[in-house]
């Protein structure tokens, strides 16, 4: 053997474990493998020969371990190695099974389930059954946890001994190695489910009246052509019927009369069925009191016999064999009887392929099964009569009961119903559901419905309305079991529905007792009606309490409560969900909210949310504002020095961004005890926590710090600050004699008393001169001549003394002429205590030194001398108190006259008395009005060097109306909003002073389409409670304004803020109209006053001072009302907007004083506002005006002085 195959293909090794495995060369060259038995062991499942020497190693494996191996060498000379594989990979076989239908489609399919052993591996699975006479087999290997779907097989198909190897499979060189299990497990029987009978229709036929067996009616002689009768019981054969009524036709005699016949129907669905008793469906022969045909009889359409028109009732043998029908003995049993009606089933059979042996017919009256019959395959009618009126409900089966499997009926819907009244009416069933059914809600507890006709006949229809609602689970803790409800109604208008309850609504047709199939549900859900009443109650900075009342008749499931406010971590505005709480039956519901930033606005909207899927909410209108209080500040720093009082303060715990609150200033106050003026305030900035507060020395006072919102106000603990008095100033010696000396000083502060020390100069026994007193003018006698002293002031106040001030003294010589220095002396004497006098009945009446009353000597500046007037000079000598009378008299030594360069240094004014306002108007005139336009040049150097970045950025370019008119960032406008957006915060306006205070106007340009929201928000947020308006919406055919406001008296929403339009009335020159405005819970009524004679960039003429002069008293009017600041606009907001503002404040300074200062006023006016009073022709114009006011004001003075002289010489 060696030498053989060394000679063929060189060396051949052999690797066995035993020595019986045998591998040759055969004559042919190829390699022989075979096996012997003792090479078989007990484990091993395969067998292969595994051969190596080419690229690639061969594994043949061994088919039958008989039959030797042949392999082909594919090169000579090579060294074949040829060794014996012996594998154990048989998989362990199936330990049961069993055979389910497959739902979807039972007919041909069936999910299989085998249980094989664990730790058992195998890659498919082969089936095996015997179908019929034939044994089939195949491979399957989706199998998913042990299932799988087959779906190969035929309806009504009886399966046999069905079985399941499990296959093992291998590749190991390239080579597969297959095993197959055993089977162990009970070979399994599976019948599928016959396909159901086609075109089942059925005919209700009304029999008039009932013949003898074997007999045909009088009426009907037999001819010798016809066929032979049929028997009593047995049922007419369509075409004899059709034979018979047309005999009848023909004939005059009384014969079938009352006969009805119905359409053949399409298959109808049964919607009430019972379970089927296939096994006594099955029955050899009919029960004695069974109505149905013998299966076992032939089929009526194999018989040759003639048909009566009527069913016999009696009938003497009832088990007779040939009998189709039996029938009770005797009729007085079926008292309730209908009248003779036959029902007549036709069907076709299943479609194939279908292996079947018969048909099932099942007739079910009122829900019980009456009566049950099985024909064979070749049958395809059925007849029987009915007795008794109810619902009736029959259904034809196709039966499938040969073989070795359970019989099965086929389980398609093959079923129909209709309706006998005892008359014998007929009503077929409803097989038509509604279609097209939809509610449409009318309010809250009121719906309508609302469906497609039918094509079928029916006499009525029933809504079934269901709460949903109350189909969730946990009924004792939901309120609404109280509303739930279940109606059915037969009207298409649903009532006493619940708000925020979600429905169900079916529609049925109905035909007596039968009801159609249902329609499609259609699910309404309610919207609540929302929370009323809500209410804020504030508890501290950080905390409020919301409450408010539910409806009385609602379902809902919960309670959302939503915060609105700005976050100043996140930089944005949204509505959070802050609490939700679970619905309950009271009617008012309070929850308390925390964790609020101080003096922060904020929206609370409490919605209630149903139960539906998805659940709604209501509503978004149960909202309200509030801006909670703010913290109280603390103070943490106070140092007083040189007369004004430093505080720092400090607030909150946290540091948080003061420009995004509603924290409009801080206010603070020291209350002093004794002083004239025992409040001092100052308002600051919010974004500024420190402040300087002049007090005067000597007092102690009450210090707070007050943190001020639109709303509300905290104020910090209180400090007492007590001051130590200051030293008296302007200490001087007057009226020096040989014994005496009066000291003057000027009082700084609170002082309760004055102690003055006078000693020596040189050491002396002189004893020290002490003196107390309560004035600011002492007089130490008792002197000695020629001497001199060193004399200290010092300030008492509560006690405390201050620092004292030193001055030295001196008595003069003594003179011969005694009396007449002692009359002098005394003189004086007297004249001081007159003085003294006269500072104390002053003092009395509250004129001390830096009060309201002022008069301003040095207001009037002219180069040159200066004009005497000796009334206004007393009267100004007259209101000065004593001490700046005297200050005045000892320090006013001289006056500085100041150059004309000087005078432009200054700021811009020009005071002028009103006596002499004439002249100066007229003086200003001369020469085309030259000085005018010198005045109206230096005017227009003012703001240059103010900046206006806010006004430039790009965002907010497009809300200026002209690029040169921009506001001043100083003293712009700011709009408070709860986006943090850049430039959310800007409107071109400003603030302008007033007469009254600084913030008494805000001059703006004519809102924008794109601005008008902002303008209405700005009025809401100053509370302005007047708008003026100085100009047209259009004016020689150019816009110049929105028309802002709405045209009737409809509601219009400008952004967030509402306005509705109250009144109107209008004159030749102005129009008058009243607006309120609403913001959530806010309302605020504003007047609105339209001049609209003014041109632009001009004045009015001279004839229409009297005009222009008339509204700004009737706005003044209006505006003494309150303090909150007035809005005024013409087009750019500076022009006719700053003449305007100069006429109103100027009206209201000449009722109060005698001088003017026009460039003065309207150079503060453009140090806040670019181009104020625009033109010089303006300028000019308010001069005019003035001098118009200044003659009414005379003519007025004049006027009371004659009825004052009448009155009194009366």
């Amino acid at each position: 053997l060696k030498s053989t195959l060394t000679s063929l293909f060189g060396h051949i090794f052999l690797f066995q474990s035993t020595t019986a495995f045998q591998a040759t060369v055969n004559d042919e060259g190829l390699i022989v493998a075979s096996l012997d038995s003792s090479d078989l062991q007990e484990n091993v499942t395969a067998y292969a020969v595994q051969i190596s020497g080419e690229p690639r190693t061969i594994l043949i494996q061994f088919v039958n371990t008989s039959d030797p191996l042949l392999y082909n060498a594919s090169f000579h000379g090579l060294c074949y190695t040829v060794g014996l594989d012996c594998r154990s990979q048989q998989p362990l076989p199936v330990r049961s099974a069993q055979i389910l239908d497959y739902k979807e489609a039972p007919e041909t399919g069936v999910v299989f389930e085998i249980d094989p052993p664990t730790r058992n591996v195998f890659s498919r699975v082969n089936i095996s059954y015997a179908e019929g006479q034939e044994r089939r087999s195949m491979l399957y290997k989706d199998f998913y946890r042990g299932k799988t779907v087959f779906k190969h097989w035929l309806p009504g198909m009886c399966y046999r001994n069905i079985t399941f190897q499990l296959i093992s499979e291998a590749t190991v060189y390239q080579t597969a190695l297959v095993t197959h299990s055993d089977i162990t497990h009970t070979p399994l029987h599976h019948r599928t489910v016959p396909h159901p009978p086609l075109n089942i229709s059925y005919k209700i036929i009304h029999l008039s009246q009932r013949v003898a067996p074997g007999q045909l009616p009088d009426m009907l002689p037999l001819d010798s052509g016809q066929r032979s009768p049929r028997q009593a019981r047995d049922v007419p054969l369509m075409e004899e019927r059709e034979e018979e009524e047309t005999q009848a036709e023909e004939n005059t005699s009384d014969e079938v009369i009352g006969v009805t016949y119905a359409p053949f129907n399409s298959t109808k669905v049964l919607t009430v069925s019972a379970p089927i008793d296939v096994n006594s469906s099955r029955t050899e022969e009919p029960e004695p009191s069974s109505y149905w045909l013998d299966p076992t009889e032939p089929s009526p359409t194999d018989k040759d016999e003639e048909f009566v028109n009527g069913v016999l009732p009696e009938y003497e043998d009832s088990n007779e064999p040939g009998s189709a029908m039996a029938l009770p003995a005797e009729p007085s049993i079926l008292p309730t009887r209908l009248p003779p009606i036959l029902l007549e089933l036709r069907w076709l059979p299943p479609r194939p392929p279908t292996s079947y042996d018969g048909f099932n017919v099942y007739i079910y009256r009122d829900g019980n099964s009456t009566e049950t019959a099985t024909v064979d395959e070749n049958t395809h009618e059925f007849f029987t009569e009915l007795t008794e009126p109810g619902i009736y409900h029959v259904q034809v089966t196709t039966l499938s009961s040969s073989g070795d499997c359970e019989p099965r009926e086929s389980s398609g819907d093959t079923a129909f119903t209709f309706y006998l009244s005892p008359s014998g009416e007929l009503l077929e069933d409803l097989r038509e559901r509604p279609q097209a059914v939809s509610v449409r809600l009318l309010d809250s507890s009121t719906a309508a419905i609302s469906w497609a006709p039918s094509s079928q006949n029916h006499n009525g229809s029933l809504v079934s309305v269901v709460s949903t609602t109350c189909l969730k689970p946990s009924l004792s803790q939901r309120m609404e079991n109280t509303y739930c409800s279940e109606e059915n109604s037969t009207s298409d208008i649903i009532t006493n529905l619940t708000p925020g309850a979600q429905y169900r609504v079916v529609v049925y047709h109905t035909n007596g007792p039968l009801i159609s199939p249902p329609s499609e549900p259609v699910i309404i859900d309610i919207e609540p009606t929302g929370v009323r009443e809500l209410t804020v109650y504030p508890l501290s900075p950080t905390a409020v309490i919301l409450s408010w009342q539910r409806p009385y008749h609602v379902a809902f499931r919960k309670y959302v409560l939503q915060t609105f406010f700005f976050n100043p971590v996140t930089l944005a505005s949204e509505w959070t969900t802050y609490y939700e709480i679970a619905a309950t039956a009271s009617v008012i519901a309070s929850v308390r909210v925390t964790d609020l930033l101080p003096a922060w606005y904020y929206n609370f909207r409490v919605s209630m949310v149903t139960w539906g899927d998805p659940p709604l909410s209501c509503c978004d209108s149960s909202t309200v504002s509030f801006v909670t209080a703010p913290e109280a500040p603390h103070i943490s720093s106070v140092d007083y020095s040189h007369g004004v009082l430093y505080v720092r303060w400090t607030y909150g715990e946290l540091f948080i961004d003061l420009s995004h609150s509603r924290m409009l200033h801080w206010q603070v106050v020291a209350v002093g005890k004794k002083g004239p003026e025992k409040t001092y305030s100052v308002d600051v900035t919010r974004n500024v926590m420190r402040a300087s507060l002049p007090l005067p020395p000597g007092d102690i006072y009450n210090l707070t710090v007050t943190a001020c919102t639109e709303r509300s106000r905290n104020t910090s603990m209180p400090n007492i600050i007590k001051l130590e008095p200051a030293p008296p100033r302007s200490l001087y010696a007057v009226n020096a004699t040989h014994s005496s000396v009066t000291l003057l000083w000027t009082e700084e502060g609170v002082v309760d008393y004055y102690q003055v020390l006078c000693r020596p100069s040189k050491a002396s026994k002189e004893q020290l001169k002490v003196k107390t007193s309560t004035s600011h003018v002492v007089t130490i006698s008792g002197l000695i001549p020629s001497s001199s002293y060193n004399c200290t002031v010092t300030s008492f106040s509560y006690s405390t003394p201050s620092k004292p001030t030193h001055i030295s003294v001196s008595t003069v010589e003594m003179n011969p002429s005694v009396a007449a220095i002692s009359a002098l002396a005394v003189l004086s004497i007297l004249l001081i205590s007159l003085l003294i006098l006269f500072l104390l009945v002053l003092r009395k009446k509250h004129l001390e030194c830096g009060a309201e009353t002022f008069v301003n000597f040095a207001s009037f500046e002219r180069d040159g001398k200066l004009p005497y007037n000796w009334r206004r000079s007393l009267f100004a000598f007259l209101t000065l108190l004593p001490s700046c009378l005297w200050t005045d008299y000892l320090l006013a030594f001289y006056i500085n006259p100041w150059s004309k360069t000087a005078l432009k240094k200054r700021k811009l004014t020009s005071p002028v008395q009103l006596d002499d306002f004439e002249a100066f108007f007229k003086d200003m005139s001369k020469d085309s009005a030259y000085k005018f336009s010198l005045q109206f040049e230096d005017l227009k150097s003012i703001g240059l060097d103010l900046s206006h970045d806010a006004a430039d950025l790009p965002i907010n370019r497009p809300k200026n109306r002209y690029t040169n008119i921009l506001p001043y960032d100083f003293s712009r406008v700011k709009l408070i909003s709860m986006h943090n957006d850049e430039g959310s915060d800007y409107i071109n306006a400003n603030y302008i002073p007033g007469y009254r205070h600084n913030k008494e106007y805000i001059a703006t340009q004519g809102p924008l389409p794109e601005t008008r929201n902002d303008f209405w928000k700005m009025v809401l947020q100053q509370k302005s409670p007047i708008i003026v308006m100085l100009t047209q919406c259009s004016e020689r055919r150019r816009v110049k304004c929105d028309h802002y406001w709405p045209f009737n008296e409809d509601p219009v929403m400008y952004g967030e803020v509402s306005v509705e339009l109250l009144s109107e009335s209008e004159s030749p020159e102005w129009i008058i109209r009243k607006f309120r405005l609403g913001y959530a819970d806010e309302s605020q009524d504003v007047l609105h006053l339209n001049y609209t004679s003014w041109p632009d960039h001009g004045v009015p003429t001279v004839n229409a001072i009297e005009s222009i002069l008339q509204f700004v008293h009737i706005v003044r009017q209006q505006a003494n009302r309150t303090k909150d600041p007035i809005i005024v606009h013409c087009s750019a907001g500076v022009g006719r907007t700053g003449t305007f503002i100069a006429l109103d404040r100027l009206m209201q300074h000449i009722r109060e004083h005698e001088y003017v200062d026009i460039l003065g006023m309207v150079s503060e006016m453009r140090s806040h506002r670019l181009s104020m009073v625009q033109t010089e022709e303006q300028y000019v114009f308010i001069h005019q005006c003035v001098m118009l006011m200044w003659q009414k004001k005379k003519q007025q003075s004049i006027t009371s002085d004659v009825i004052y002289e009448n009155a009194s010489k009366t």
